[in-house]
């Protein structure tokens, strides 16, 4: 793998893939169901085959770890496992995109609202995460009618 694409090259394409996701779930119509899966489940579903790849080949031969910090700046030293970390940030942000515009969708809340508070899940993830849960507090539904995680 890493001999077709450089850590730089892979990282240029898996951000511009992951940035594709999220222009598809801020301003594309989400009624077309064919449309909204492909930043819901496609492009996270890819970037986890990527990631796993990375860290299958590169996690358990290179040095570092998690169990401190000191430990995981010495695994993420090595270019292949700072994108692996990478791509795990877009993937999960882009799901957790996915689940909030859904949640608004259902709750009723207007593009206009959701678009900031995902433009901050792109950029900040758990921010824009802690910003939606924090309006979905003050609205009062039937508690069917919002998903479980």
């Amino acid at each position: 793998m890493s001999s077709i694409l450089t850590a730089d090259q892979m990282f240029a394409f898996v951000g511009q893939i992951a940035f594709y996701g999220w222009l598809i779930l801020i301003f594309l119509p989400r009624r077309f169901k064919s449309l909204f899966f492909i930043p819901q489940y496609l492009i996270p579903f890819g970037l986890g085959l990527l990631y796993a790849a990375l860290i299958l080949k590169y996690f358990f031969v290179e040095p570092g770890g998690f169990n401190s910090i000191a430990s995981v700046r010495t695994l993420f030293s090595h270019n292949h496992l700072l994108l692996a970390g990478w791509i795990h940030y877009l993937a999960f942000d882009l799901f957790i995109g996915c689940w909030i515009a859904r949640q608004s969708d259902a709750m009723g809340i207007s593009r206009l609202i959701q678009a900031p508070i995902l433009l901050t899940t792109f950029i900040f993830g758990p921010l824009g995460l802690a910003l939606f849960l924090s309006m979905r507090a003050t609205y009062n539904l039937p508690k069917e009618t919002i998903d479980a995680c």
